[in-house]
């Protein structure tokens, strides 16, 4: 199969998303794995990087769930599954519709606004309704669908609902998995994973399989509170680059 003609830079960006995606997939509920597609949407379309990222992403989830499996709230999956299909529908709907540049608006605007999540989410810590549930789930299928920047919904919902650290993590693991499974579909159909995209996600594979490794192995020796203050930097950066790229 024939692997994309990228730029030196672009194959960097691509390896270097790929394993902080494993990373986060494996040790921290996939929050900072928001920052792989605007990452690579810097050297190369959003939407090819979106095509690229998702069949990694379902090996990730591979890993991840078998190392994480039994320690999930299905309560909560199950809650979070039904605004997860709608939101993935609608961005099957809706993705025809914005061209690259916006998209890259788009995910430069998450990009910042999940900085400020991050900075602010210890104030989101109060108890939070289970009918949130849907919305947050239709939130986390949109932004997923677009970007696989789904995090930031969920854990709107799942951090006030103060579950234990590892139910946490592993509620977040499945739900990532099921949604991530729900686009395999629609991105076939809409032709975003094709043969030379799919060349490049098995080429990347052992990128995704070592940083799902690093994940699980750093989170009880990684000091947290600096680590996600580099990537609340790392976001901040990459979010006004798209921005300005988009608006150039």
């Amino acid at each position: 199969m024939p692997l994309p003609d990228y730029s030196p830079l672009a194959w960097t960006l691509i390896v270097l998303a790929t394993f902080m995606t494993g990373v986060s997939k494996g040790g921290f509920a996939g929050g900072f794995g928001t920052l792989s597609v605007p990452l690579m949407a810097i050297a190369i379309g959003p939407i090819e990087a979106a095509g690229l990222l998702l069949p990694l992403l379902l090996v990730m989830d591979m890993l991840s769930v078998r190392a994480w499996r039994g320690r999930q709230d299905n309560t909560e999956v199950k809650r979070l599954i039904p605004g997860l299909v709608v939101g993935v529908l609608a961005g099957t709907l809706l993705i025809g519709t914005l061209d690259e540049n916006l998209i890259r608006l788009v995910l430069g605007v998450i990009a910042l606004l999940f900085a400020i999540y991050m900075l602010l989410k210890p104030a989101a810590s109060r108890p939070i309704s289970r009918w949130w549930a849907f919305p947050a789930g239709a939130g986390c299928g949109f932004t997923s669908f677009l970007a696989h920047a789904g995090a930031p919904p969920i854990n709107l919902y799942l951090i006030p609902r103060r579950l234990r650290k590892e139910t946490f993590i592993a509620t977040c693991v499945v739900t990532f998995a099921a949604v991530n499974l729900m686009k395999l579909g629609p991105y076939l159909w809409l032709g975003e994973i094709n043969l030379t995209s799919a060349s490049a996600s098995l080429l990347l594979v052992p990128v995704a399989w070592a940083g799902v490794r690093s994940g699980l192995w750093l989170q009880h020796r990684v000091n947290e509170v600096l680590f996600y203050r580099l990537i609340i930097v790392a976001m901040v950066v990459v979010g006004i680059q798209l921005i300005v790229k988009a608006l150039g």
